[in-house]
């Protein structure tokens, strides 16, 4: 897996300060997205422990309240195989923070059991994520005034609600 940045303290990403992690490689390719050079799988740096390690170092600043994954495509398959190492990692030493996950992909559509984007790691990748923005940016449905999406079909979901209820409960603001 390549990765494009990482940000120490992202307010944008995310309720509160954030290290945010922007993976690479996307096969959505959205019209109007924010960062096109992210479609490309080798696009920035080859992600190793030491990123890992560097990411986790990051996060134990007290005011970080969590971490987000965004990019290029955090479900893509192949960038699912690390991330989940991560947010096992991050979930055992962090437990009080929080993750916050951007997709172009639809939670209920591809991401779950016999979908296009599940593998053997998707549900465990999804079980540590506490926000899931989901969706493909749609130019068309572009809203600045959206909170923490850029277009109106894109859902901000609360993941553990919507585990405990087994539908999907969107957050609320």
């Amino acid at each position: 897996m390549h990765y494009a940045s990482i940000k120490n303290f992202d307010i944008a990403n995310g309720e509160g300060c954030r290290v945010t992690l922007f993976v690479s490689g996307c096969t959505n390719c959205c019209e109007g997205c924010f960062q096109p050079e992210t479609w490309d799988f080798y696009h920035g740096q080859l992600y190793t422990k030491e990123t890992e390690n560097q990411i986790i170092n990051l996060l134990r600043n007290q005011h970080i309240d969590g971490i987000t994954l965004l990019g290029g495509e955090p479900f893509e398959p192949t960038n699912q195989i690390e991330l989940v190492k991560l947010l096992r990692r991050f979930k055992q030493e962090f437990p009080e923070k929080n993750v916050w996950c951007f997709t172009g992909f639809v939670y209920d559509r591809d991401l779950m059991k016999g979908q296009r984007k599940y593998t053997t790691v998707t549900d465990e990748m999804l079980s540590y994520i506490d926000i899931l923005v989901d969706g493909p940016f749609k130019l068309e449905e572009k809203d600045p005034s959206l909170w923490f999406r850029g277009s109106r079909n894109q859902r901000v979901i609360n993941m553990k609600e919507t585990y405990k209820n087994g539908l999907i409960i969107l957050y609320h603001e």
